[in-house]
């Protein structure tokens, strides 16, 4: 299992420093390796979609790869030799970094969705590097030694869990201060925890008004950090277009929106961590809708879908489950609202419509609670091939069979 923790730094003046020009020298560097693939793009594509039968066909230029600038990395410490100040393999993920971005916008990703064009660094905007190796020594009484910067202090709010052998570490720069992220890698941990309880199953369906409601008829209200923060945000977004472009005060005023807009976004993270706490310590498998969270942000609705952060949330709740080895179960979204929990019968309402009345079995709830329901009895489908079978002893045979009986008579396969 991997899973990653993230602490706070505190270095000193000098190590700062050194942390800015290293981000400042790998942002040039991403912008010239991204030049060498765009101009080999340029000259190799054909700029109209159709030709004569007779053409002159011009030498093809090789595609600079990943390896390829990787090499060219020797003569870059030869021909700049403040470049010797980064770590060799800190350097060597930047061409990783650039073919990343450019084949997810020619090819597309695992999915085969392409992305936007890749774009140019500006100033400030290369935030993040990453030492592919490291050595657990070297994070020690509350300091991690960073190569070519030293020894540098963490806060370190949490231990890291006993089996967990770090992988890789990362350096970041926020609008709070900068951060380093430890990939952790255990691999004696189950997926699935033996002692998992399939009768300790819920269904949540998420919502605007109430975060989310349970189909044990518990409910979560929206806690709608964004809407709370706005006049701080609209008065601190005034001072930024109030000043001169290019000015240190029109910077400052930059500095101080960004650590608004970051203390919504932890505001936010810290809810959706305690609330997916809450909601693991109660059950064990948890079964939600498998939404098209982009195409609703795109709507009316979008600042209420961006505020909510359903995608956070799950995020965050698949890996709390992976970690705890519960289970989390995505269901299909079509009709959960519409079908009766009760009967199947298919009540058509519009989004005004909080109630859910059935004229063919006279069920009266909330239309959230009887979603959740719904997709509940759909997980418990789902979970017949996801869990293994439950195994019984040859001697508690009676007690087994009678127990195996009433989870059948409250519909829980086994």
């Amino acid at each position: 299992m991997r899973i990653a923790y993230q602490y706070k730094l505190r270095p000193t003046k000098e190590q700062a420093d050194k942390i800015e020009k290293t981000l400042d020298m790998l942002r040039h560097q991403y912008n010239y390796m991204l030049a060498e693939k765009f101009n080999w793009w340029e000259q190799n594509r054909c700029p109209i979609n159709a030709c004569p039968l007779i053409c002159h066909l011009p030498a093809l230029k090789d595609r600079p790869t990943r390896f390829s600038q990787q090499k060219s990395l020797t003569q870059l410490k030869i021909d700049r030799p403040w470049y010797k100040q980064i770590h060799s393999q800190v350097l060597q993920e930047v061409p990783k970094r650039v073919e990343l971005a450019f084949d997810r916008w020619l090819k597309g990703d695992s999915n085969g969705k392409r992305l936007g064009k890749p774009r140019f660094k500006r100033k400030g905007q290369y935030k993040t590097f990453t030492y592919p190796q490291f050595q657990q020594h070297h994070f020690v009484n509350n300091k991690v030694k960073l190569s070519k910067i030293g020894d540098v202090k963490v806060i370190v709010h949490r231990p890291i869990p006993d089996g967990f052998i770090i992988k890789t570490v990362s350096v970041t720069r926020k609008s709070n201060g900068y951060f380093v992220n430890f990939s952790l890698e255990d691999k004696s941990v189950p997926e699935i925890k033996p002692d998992i309880k399939r009768g300790r199953i819920v269904g949540i369906d998420v919502g605007l008004i109430d975060f989310f409601v349970t189909s044990d008829n518990e409910s979560v209200p929206a806690p709608k950090y964004l809407r709370k923060s706005e006049r701080k945000l609209k008065s601190a977004q005034r001072k930024v277009s109030r000043r001169k472009k290019g000015s240190k005060r029109r910077q400052k005023a930059i500095k101080q929106l960004a650590k608004k807009h970051r203390k919504v976004a932890d505001t936010r993270k810290d809810f959706h961590f305690k609330t997916a706490n809450q909601l693991l310590s109660n059950y064990d498998i948890v079964a939600v809708e498998k939404l098209n969270i982009k195409g609703m942000a795109k709507s009316r609705l979008a600042k209420s879908v961006h505020d909510a952060g359903w995608g956070q949330f799950n995020t965050i709740l698949a890996n709390k489950a992976e970690k705890a080895g519960q289970l989390i179960v995505e269901v299909k979204p079509h009709g959960t609202s519409v079908e009766c929990s009760r009967c199947g019968n298919k009540v058509k309402k519009t989004l005004a419509q909080r109630k859910h009345n059935c004229p063919n079995c006279n069920l009266s709830i909330g239309r959230d609670l009887n979603a959740a329901i719904n997709i509940k009895n759909r997980a418990k489908v789902l979970i017949k091939d996801l869990l293994p079978p439950v195994k019984f002893e040859a001697e508690q045979g009676t007690q087994l069979n009678l127990f195996a009986h009433q989870l059948k008579r409250k519909g829980i396969p086994c």
